[in-house]
């Protein structure tokens, strides 16, 4: 009998498997996306871009304390009040360890999920099989898909973890970064048999910020987490600094940058620990005013009530301190000339900021 290569038989019904080639093209598709997938993930969690770092040397040995016990291999945690600069400056060491950032706020409602990530994706197959006359194959399969939180992806990538608000968790939240921080393994509530711990990549870092603990709001975080870091306590910046700082995010003249400083430290003082106004109120006040342009001693008053009420409380107590408050306006702008704007900006070291690549 001779062999023919072709026959004129049809051939009804859809072709079941793949071949060898198709089966290759598209194991080398799923390798490529899973690099892109990286390439995206590291463009939409990278830490938000800061518009100016301010560079003056108590800035410098806070920043250098924060990359000693980094380098020790002891993440820092960063406490002070709020508005204090300790988010900013977690943002900038983390930018100069020249790895990509994830980022994740702390709020009472987190939970190990929003850590480490979970299934958040369910998918259906059916396949309906009919090559043979009068015999149909039936085939369901459904597919849990994993995703990736900060944490994971931090450890997997070897990326450093800013976790803000780190006190605004509850402890029991935090449990899964002991091992983290100790055996450097990650463990993953995973199912299916899949891989359950990952370990830890050389270059992961984290680094955790707190408010001070007579904030509302805050949870003491346990003792045996506590003690695998280092409390970088960390007060409002010197009268020098927060003039820099100012004039950087305004670009006002430098006796308009020293009046506001003053006033709002005057403030400061005589507030209780949890309503004092901190250095973004300062910036606030400076940039009103230089959108406001030319203002008179009113405008400037108003200005400095209107960002200054929510520390001091409700409209019926601001009222009782607007005498207390022009008294220190008339007091702090006594050498300073109300209503000019000079836009120069003399002896300030900016550090400008860009996204990772």
């Amino acid at each position: 009998m001779k062999y023919a290569p072709t026959h004129n038989r049809v051939v009804r019904g859809k072709r079941v498997h793949e071949t060898a080639k198709e089966r290759h093209s598209k194991l080398a598709l799923e390798i490529r996306g899973s690099e892109l997938s990286i390439d995206h993930i590291e463009t939409e969690f990278l830490v938000p871009t800061i518009e100016s770092f301010i560079e003056t040397e108590q800035v410098r040995k806070l920043k250098a304390k924060v990359k000693l016990w980094i380098k020790a291999g002891y993440p820092p945690h960063i406490i002070g009040p709020t508005g204090c600069g300790k988010t900013t400056l977690a943002m900038q060491v983390a930018k100069e360890l020249g790895r990509p950032t994830v980022w994740i706020n702390g709020d009472d409602q987190m939970t190990t999920t929003n850590l480490v990530g979970g299934y958040s994706e369910m998918e259906s197959e059916s396949l309906r099989d009919k090559y043979i006359h009068n015999v149909w194959l039936t085939k369901d399969k459904t597919k849990y898909r994993w995703v990736d939180n900060p944490l994971t992806l931090a450890c997997k990538y070897g990326y450093t973890l800013m976790y803000n608000e780190f006190s605004r968790s509850k402890p029991e939240a935090n449990n899964v970064l002991l091992s983290v921080l100790e055996e450097h393994i990650l463990e993953l509530p995973t199912m299916f048999g899949e891989e359950r711990y990952i370990k830890v990549h050389p270059d992961f870092n984290v680094i955790f910020t707190s408010n001070s603990i007579e904030y509302a709001g805050i949870y003491k975080p346990q003792d045996a987490l506590l003690d695998r870091m280092v409390a970088i306590y960390m007060d409002y910046y010197n009268f020098d600094t927060e003039v820099k700082i100012v004039q950087a995010h305004a670009r006002i003249s430098l006796p308009e940058a020293k009046k506001i400083v003053k006033v709002v430290r005057t403030i400061r003082e005589k507030l209780p620990e949890s309503n004092k106004p901190g250095t973004r109120a300062e910036i606030m006040i400076s940039q009103g005013l230089k959108t406001l342009g030319n203002y008179s001693n009113e405008d400037f008053e108003q200005i400095c009530l209107d960002v200054l009420a929510t520390k001091i409380g409700s409209q019926r107590e601001t009222l009782k301190k607007n005498e207390d408050i022009k008294r220190m306006l008339n007091k702090a702008c006594e050498d300073t000339q109300i209503g000019k704007n000079n836009v120069t900006i003399p002896d300030v070291n900016i550090c400008k900021t860009s996204t990772l690549p």
